[in-house]
């Protein structure tokens, strides 16, 4: 009877591994997130299913700002440019995708690592709970992260910097 258990479960491990297809998460570069590209239009981008309506964005931005929310599996936002045809100015992740291995969740020192030039700002640690840090060119930027002051991990990542509104 043992034996008989041990061929179930080689047979069950080598069913499963070949119907559970492989997650692998999308790549933040300086360019964009996976398809979500910088200067992509808003019409090329909804037309993919790669972001949902357009709607109003951040207020303090100004009247005419334009934003919509990225589509599974990415978590976040798309803000555009204030003319038409509205190009994809800023891409915020929550979620779904990572840079150089480092994604929301990660630590600041696996940051540190990824991003050896990367620029941490303290200066709006009280305000805001967050370090600001900031990746520039020369150190595979523009990409921006803000690091939860309390946690010590990525809460969001930014292309090509981040866009506080609240």
């Amino acid at each position: 009877m043992p034996h008989f258990i041990a061929r179930f479960c080689i047979i069950l491990t080598a069913v499963s591994a070949f119907s559970a297809p492989a997650v692998r998460a999308t790549t933040i570069t300086p360019q964009g997130v996976g398809p979500v590209k910088l200067g992509a239009r808003y019409a090329d981008l909804q037309a993919k299913g790669l972001v949902g309506p357009i709607g109003p964005g951040c207020e303090l931005a100004g009247p005419n700002t334009r934003a919509a929310k990225l589509r599974p599996p990415l978590k976040g936002s798309v803000d555009f440019t204030l003319t038409e045809p509205r190009r994809a100015a800023t891409i915020t992740v929550n979620g779904g995708a990572t840079a150089r291995g480092v994604g929301v969740g990660s630590t600041s020192r696996a940051l540190k690592t990824a991003f050896p030039a990367a620029k941490f700002d303290h200066s709006s640690d009280e305000v805001f709970l967050a370090t600001f840090v900031r990746v520039p060119r020369s150190g595979g930027g523009p990409i921006a992260f803000a690091v939860s002051t309390k946690t010590k991990r990525v809460q969001q990542i930014a292309i090509p910097n981040l866009a506080v509104c609240e």
